[in-house]
């Protein structure tokens, strides 16, 4: 059993590699904005009762899909170092069931990224869509280091297609075919 934890930058391309990955794997998809966007029909983003329901919810899905020895992709936008002690606890969940927790780092040039971030597809999904909202991000939290302590897959897909890189990830880690 793995969880595949693939984080990066908002517009680095997490979910639509993680798409990619699951379909070559078969491996269950627990996109981030799941749990936000389920908090958010209840509480304001941001708030305490927001986040509260949010970790609830990741919690409760990390330790199940770890008890019933199922595999998941998961997506995650990473604050350095402010997200080590969530990032310990969805490892651990996977670790204490004998399970793997292998991350993977996506990054792209910052051309890109912005040019990727202003899709209309990502408002429409709710997703950050805002070069303003992007600079104030970055101003305030460090969200282009790798996780610290744990190794971690780095694929630059500036130039890749999402197929190109979940054929990597698959390859690297070793996982199996659907």
């Amino acid at each position: 059993m793995n969880l595949v934890f693939i984080y990066g930058p908002p517009g680095a391309g997490k979910l639509t590699v993680a798409r990619e990955v699951a379909r070559l794997t078969g491996y269950r998809l627990f996109d981030n904005h799941a749990s936000i966007d389920c908090a958010r029909t209840v509480f304001d983003f941001g708030t305490r009762p927001f986040w509260n329901v949010v970790g609830e919810i990741r919690r409760a899905v990390f330790e199940e899909a770890a008890a019933a020895g199922v595999s998941i992709i998961f997506t995650y936008v990473y604050s350095h170092p402010n997200d080590a002690p969530h990032v310990e606890r969805f490892c651990g969940h996977f670790e204490g069931w004998g399970g793997r927790a292998l991350l993977v780092r996506l990054v792209c040039a910052r051309g890109e990224l912005e040019r990727r971030l202003t899709r209309a597809e990502r408002a429409s999904a709710g997703k950050l869509a805002s070069l303003d909202t992007l600079r104030e991000l970055t101003e305030r939290l460090d969200i282009f280091s790798p996780v610290a302590g744990r190794e971690s897959l780095e694929i630059d897909n500036t130039g890749l297609a999402p197929e190109e890189v979940a054929r990597l990830i698959v390859e690297h880690y070793h996982l199996p075919a659907a």
